[in-house]
């Protein structure tokens, strides 16, 4: 090594540095691996934004139940958990409500006007300070939270916008994010069909009707799609399926694309055709189309031209007749077979008749005679 570089020697850890991060360079350049393009964060995310809708529900539901012992009429009066959390982290004791100013995070007037009216004439028990003390706990807990996820949905958002911006705009961060999540990265969600997105989160349904032979599911994960809730119900499945064949276009882009610069240029284009097709569906007028040349024209059927001569008689547009067509020699013999075998059955129903006939005359004469000799 110091006929390379002079008179300086490299150590043998220098040397392995060097090395590590010579391939990791060639390896991202092969790649074409961009450090701000991680997909894991978006996932990872998404996974814990889900699990904080779950844990705010429980607290808030917790606190609701918990303090709607000492103020029931609170809780039909205040819907936001937020807001509900805030009131008893504020005020405390329901008497101490009448004398609070609420404007800092209720806006509505009605709203403070009701609660300060149930709270004189509330029929909720008596709690201790304690009681008051571990609620407001609670509570804390409960805003703080809310906080958090509002700090985490923008983290999320921008990691899209940098990640994927063409899947973003056409189906939204948290709709977006999901997929990737479900996939598990966003390579694996550009090397599958338009087919596949479209059912993406419905796995279970899918299996369960190729099973039972009955209808498979139209939309998984893309239902929650702002697109798709525009529709008509009757239109969501078709919506659903052209936003799936869109998104998976956009995606492709996204994950493979050369450029680390966010180009949304073919997501607008996307989601300006779902919008046309959208229009379509509910009655607007129809999208243009592109003819040969690549310029717009919009779509015209043909006119209707009534012919001339209705009222003479055309023979050739009658039908043919099937008994004047020729037949073949195997049809006749299997017509010759139905009959010969029709009229056995005819002569054995005579012959069971016939016999039956003399059976009874028979038995109708030895009786006879009985009775003469008697």
């Amino acid at each position: 090594m110091s006929d390379l570089f002079g008179d300086s020697t490299l150590s043998g850890n220098d040397l392995k540095a060097m090395q590590l991060g010579l391939s990791h360079s060639l390896s991202r350049y092969k790649l074409k691996f961009s450090a701000d393009k991680v997909d894991t964060m978006v996932v990872q995310a998404v996974g814990l934004l889900d699990d904080l809708d779950k844990e705010i529900n429980i607290y808030a539901m917790r606190t609701r139940e918990w303090y709607g012992w000492h103020f029931p009429e609170m809780g039909k009066i205040v819907a936001d958990h937020v807001q509900y959390a805030k009131c008893i982290l504020t005020c405390g004791m329901r008497t101490e409500y009448a004398a609070t100013d609420f404007s800092s995070f209720i806006e509505d007037e009605h709203v403070v006007d009701a609660l300060k009216n149930a709270a004189q004439i509330s029929m909720g028990t008596e709690i201790s300070e304690a009681d008051i003390d571990h609620i407001k706990q609670l509570a804390a807990q409960v805003v703080s939270l809310m906080e958090y996820r509002a700090q985490l949905f923008t983290y999320l958002k921008n990691r899209m916008n940098a990640i994927a911006p063409n899947l973003t705009l056409l189906v939204g961060e948290l709709v977006g994010a999901r997929l990737i999540s479900h996939v598990g990265s966003l390579i694996n969600l550009a090397k599958a069909p338009a087919s596949t997105v479209q059912i993406l989160g419905a796995e279970k349904a899918l299996f369960r009707a190729l099973k039972t032979k009955s209808d498979t599911p139209k939309y998984g994960l893309i239902y929650h799609a702002s697109l798709v809730g525009q529709a008509a119900p009757k239109n969501k499945g078709k919506i659903s399926r052209v936003l799936a064949a869109k998104t998976s276009l956009a995606v492709r882009v996204d994950a493979l694309s050369e450029e680390t610069t966010a180009d949304t240029a073919i997501g607008y284009e996307c989601r300006s055709k779902v919008e046309a097709r959208l229009r379509q569906l509910e009655g607007g007028s129809l999208p243009p189309s592109a003819n040969k040349n690549g310029e717009l024209t919009s779509k015209k059927t043909s006119k209707y031209v009534q012919p001339e001569d209705t009222s003479g008689y055309n023979p050739e547009s009658d039908m043919v007749d099937v008994s004047t067509t020729v037949e073949t020699p195997k049809a006749e013999k299997k017509k010759k077979i139905k009959k010969e075998k029709s009229e056995k059955k005819k002569r054995k129903a005579e012959d069971m008749e016939s016999t039956e006939v003399n059976g009874s005359s028979e038995k109708k004469k030895k009786k006879k005679k009985k009775v003469k000799k008697e």
